[in-house]
């Protein structure tokens, strides 16, 4: 475990001040009315993405019960 927290210390994953900075380019690069379009945008990739793993692992499911029987 101890390995895990040495491990992303050793990447520089941001801390709190960081994110601010970087929110705060986003916001001067994309402007506020941009922002909540690519957040939607963002939501239903990720909509679409859960949707295809749940229904590939159902096809998974389906081939290996064919496999058994």
């Amino acid at each position: 475990m101890n390995t895990v927290f040495f491990t992303l210390a050793i990447l520089g994953l941001p801390g709190g001040g960081e994110w601010i900075i970087i929110a705060l380019v986003i916001l001067v690069l994309f402007g506020g009315r941009k922002i909540p379009e690519l957040m939607k945008g963002l939501g239903s990739g990720i909509k679409e993405f859960k949707k295809a793993s749940k229904e590939d692992s159902s096809i998974e499911n389906n081939k290996d019960q064919e496999i058994k029987d």
